[in-house]
C-alpha cells in the first residue's frame, strides 16, 4: 500500500531529499517551507497519507502546527523529525498523538519503516471513520418514536418496559423494534449495542436515564 506523504522542514535541501527517497519508494509527496501553505491547502484525508513534520520550522512551530491540525479534525499521522532532540518536546509530541519522533540525519530504512506504519495507521483510522460514519447515518434515519426504542433497547429494557415508558402496547413495540434492526443493519440485539457503544450512543442514552 502506498499513500502519500507531506513534508513541512524549513530546509530546503533537507525537503529534496526526503522528497527524493520518498518518491523512489513509491509515495506522492507534497512539500511546504511552513506551516501556514500546509493550513491554507488542507491535506486531504481521502488517500492514506501521513505528515512528516520538523519540529523547529519558522511562524508556528511543529508542535503548535500539530496542535492546530488536532483541532482541525485532521487524522493524518504525524511523524515529528527534529536536529536537536530533547525529551520534554518528545514526550509532549508523543502526548499529543505523534506516531512517530526521527532525529536528524534520518536513514533511508527508518524514514521508510515510520511512513509506512504511519500510512497504515491513517488507512485503519480512515476505514473506521467511515464504518462510523455509516453507523450514524443509519441512527439519523430513525424516525423519533424508532429513536426512543432504539434507546431503550440499546439500555436492555424489555418490551414490556418500553412499552410503558412509551405509553403503548407490546406488539408495537416490537413492530418498532424490528424496524430499528431493519434500519440499522444488524441481527441481533448484541450487534445493535456495540454500534451504539461505537457511535457513542449508549453512553448519551445512559447520561440521560440518570439525569431524567
Amino acid at each position: 500500500m502506498q499513500g502519500f506523504v507531506h513534508i513541512v522542514d524549513d530546509d530546503a535541501s533537507f525537503r529534496t531529499a526526503m522528497e527524493r527517497r520518498l518518491k523512489r519508494a513509491g509515495y506522492e509527496v507534497a512539500v511546504y517551507a511552513s506551516a501556514q501553505p500546509l493550513l491554507d491547502r488542507l491535506p486531504s484525508e481521502g488517500v492514506p497519507s501521513c505528515i512528516l513534520l520538523d519540529v523547529q520550522i519558522p511562524g508556528l512551530d511543529g508542535p503548535a502546527l500539530q496542535t492546530r491540525l488536532s483541532e482541525l479534525g485532521s487524522m493524518l499521522p504525524i511523524i515529528f523529525l527534529t536536529g536537536h532532540p530533547d525529551i520534554p518536546t518528545t514526550v509532549q509530541a508523543i502526548k499529543a498523538g505523534a506516531d512517530d519522533f526521527l532525529t536528524k540525519p534520518v536513514s533511508s530504512n527508518e524514514l521508510l519503516q515510520a511512513v509506512e506504519r504511519a500510512i497504515a495507521h491513517h488507512d485503519m483510522t480512515r476505514g473506521l471513520k467511515t464504518k462510523l460514519d455509516m453507523v450514524r447515518a443509519h441512527i439519523a434515519a430513525l424516525t423519533p418514536r424508532e429513536r426512543q426504542v432504539f434507546e431503550l433497547v440499546i439500555r436492555g429494557e424489555t418490551n414490556k418496559q418500553s412499552a410503558r415508558a412509551l405509553g403503548c402496547t407490546e406488539r408495537t413495540i416490537k413492530a418498532h423494534r424490528q424496524r430499528v434492526m431493519e434500519k440499522m443493519q444488524v441481527q441481533s440485539l448484541a450487534e445493535l449495542v456495540s454500534l451504539a457503544e461505537r457511535a457513542g450512543v449508549l453512553d448519551s442514552a445512559s447520561g440521560s436515564r440518570q439525569t431524567a
